[in-house]
């Protein structure tokens, strides 16, 4: 045990020390030098804004540069870190009339470029330095045209300097949404500006973010719902760059927009509403679908199963089940551990929900939202079925995980059946859980089983099988102590369990990003029996 902990407290020194030293080097002159040395660069392409509005929310109310505080703009560092990254990133360029005056654009721009012209870790990081350059580029008829060559000068070579320290150090980036947008920033400075250096290195980095971020079926291995829809918008930008400008698309680039443009059907196509698994939230992709029909994507599935999500509908009922793997470590900072929950939809309402995720890391209501019990599914001894620790940056990624196994589908007109097991409880608990839902489409009941098998080392624990609600369903538990009485949208379900105890209790509702409100849970309670042990429920539209 000495020698373990001493082993790891020299190699933790050893990490420290390395990244001290790194910071020294690239804050020095040597650095300096090599990200300055800029090739002959003539900004000869100017990107269609339409283009990028998959990224871009646009205000409908465009504003005029010459209402920004412009003397100041530089001057009073903004105290909270995301105001600091808004106004660093540019991006609220997208929002400025182009009609606007361009001497006053440029102006700013000029005067960011003498403060920030050499390498400085908080406004030169990945994410901000990457919008930064897709910002400048991409609004050059304010940002570039009418100025002078000296400003024209100043500006080509601002660009070369930050895709220069992008190449060098996106690489050592943990962080792949970062590495995703870093990739569409020297993509695009290559064909703005003709570079193939800068091209070949955007789009080698784009295969290898390919190959190494996306499983078999072509979904990213972190198995995110909204990551999934951020890859399938950078991966149509770059496309539809590459195509404007006249430059080959790359086979790859065409066979995973394709495959992941399915997934995206799959699960967006007719829900209406987002499935809240793993990290995910509530979204309003309309804009986005307006996006792939302005520029003719049309994607079509056929599955009813997709990277470990299965979704059976038809035209009143959906029902959605987790029945994959936990991701492996290096992708499961957006993780919740939710094995076999489901959600389940009636005629375009949510009845049974999962709870959402809370994504600010630094918050103590982003563990609380990945842990089993905030999820429509089983949970032992108040504890989640799969562990997770936390780094350095704060982000918790999965120490220990489970596996899920027996998966069987049924999919036909009047009957659904989803069964699956996992083993998440099985090495603390000596229990395998098996769900099995079944769905009766003529007299809309939906029949859940929940087998808990005993295993060698079986110790008796309390249970708890949960079903969250969203926030404006009312709940009324009857005295039979058995049954609960659903109120949706003035539609009435009835959930009953003759098995356990059932109750009723407040919990709180992730479904909108970095926010919570409380909501209501239905739940069945007990004490695993040292054998074989069933638990049914149903829930019936009355």
């Amino acid at each position: 045990m000495f020698l373990k902990s001493s082993f790891n407290y020299i190699n933790e020194f050893y990490f420290v020390f390395k990244n001290q030293i790194r910071k020294i080097y690239l804050n020095s002159s040597i650095y300096n030098k090599k990200i300055s040395r800029v090739e002959e660069n003539v900004l000869v392409y100017q990107p269609n804004l339409n283009i990028l509005s998959s990224l871009i929310k646009y205000e409908k109310q465009k504003k005029k540069i010459e209402d920004f505080n412009v003397q100041s703009i530089w001057e009073n560092k903004p105290s909270k870190y995301n105001d600091f990254k808004k106004l660093h990133s540019f991006y609220w360029l997208f929002s400025i009339d182009l009609k606007s005056s361009n001497e006053v654009t440029q102006s700013i721009i000029k005067k960011w470029i003498k403060k920030n012209q050499n390498y400085e870790a908080k406004s030169w990081e990945i994410d901000i330095l990457s919008k930064r350059v897709i910002a400048w580029i991409s609004n050059s008829k304010i940002t570039y045209d009418e100025s002078g060559n000296n400003y024209k000068n100043s500006f080509n070579e601002i660009i070369s300097k930050q895709v220069n320290h992008l190449i060098n150090e996106i690489n050592r980036s943990s962080n792949l949404n970062d590495k995703m947008i870093g990739c569409t920033a020297i993509t695009l400075a290559g064909i703005a500006y003709e570079n193939n250096r800068f091209l070949k290195y955007g789009l080698d980095l784009l295969k290898k973010i390919i190959n190494t971020s996306f499983d078999d079926n072509y979904f990213p291995k972190s198995r995110n719902i909204r990551q999934m829809v951020f890859y399938l918008k950078y991966f149509i930008l770059i496309r539809e760059l590459l195509k404007d400008s006249l430059n080959d698309i790359p086979e790859y680039l065409d066979e995973i927009i394709h495959f992941l443009g399915k997934s995206y059907n799959f699960i967006y196509g007719s829900l209406g509403q987002s499935l809240l698994f793993n990290g995910n939230n509530n979204s309003n992709n309309k804009d986005f679908d307006k996006y792939l029909s302005l520029f003719r994507y049309r994607f079509k599935s056929d599955k009813f199963e997709v990277s470990g999500y299965t979704i059976l509908r038809n035209k009143n009922a959906i029902l959605a089940m987790d029945t994959g793997n936990n991701p492996i470590k290096n992708y499961s900072e957006n993780y919740q551990s939710g094995p076999l929950s489901f959600e389940f939809f009636f005629k375009n309402k949510k009845l049974i929900t999962n709870s959402g995720y809370f994504q600010d890391h630094y918050h103590q209501l982003n563990s609380i939202s990945k842990t089993t019990a905030t999820h429509s599914t089983l949970i032992l001894d108040n504890s989640s079925a799969c562990n997770f620790k936390k780094n350095s940056r704060g982000q918790s990624s999965i120490s220990k995980g489970f596996k899920t196994f027996d998966n069987k589908v049924t999919y036909e007109k009047n009957y659904w059946s989803i069964k699956c097991s996992h083993d998440g409880y099985l090495s603390r608990y000596g229990i395998i859980h098996q769900r099995k839902l079944e769905f009766d489409c003529v007299k809309n009941i939906l029949f859940g089983k929940e087998k808990l098998i005993k295993k060698k080392n079986f110790k008796t624990t309390n249970f708890e099988i949960r079903f969250h609600l969203l926030p404006n369903i009312k709940v009324t538990k009857l005295q039979d102590n058995k049954s609960v009485l659903i109120e949706l949208d003035n539609s009435g379900w009835r959930f009953y369990s003759n098995d356990g105890l059932i109750g009723v209790e407040t919990g709180l509702y992730f479904g909108n990003k970095n926010s919570y409100i409380e909501n209501k849970n239905i739940f069945i309670s007990g004490i695993t029996q040292n054998n074989e042990q069933l638990v049914e429920w149903q829930i019936s539209k009355i």
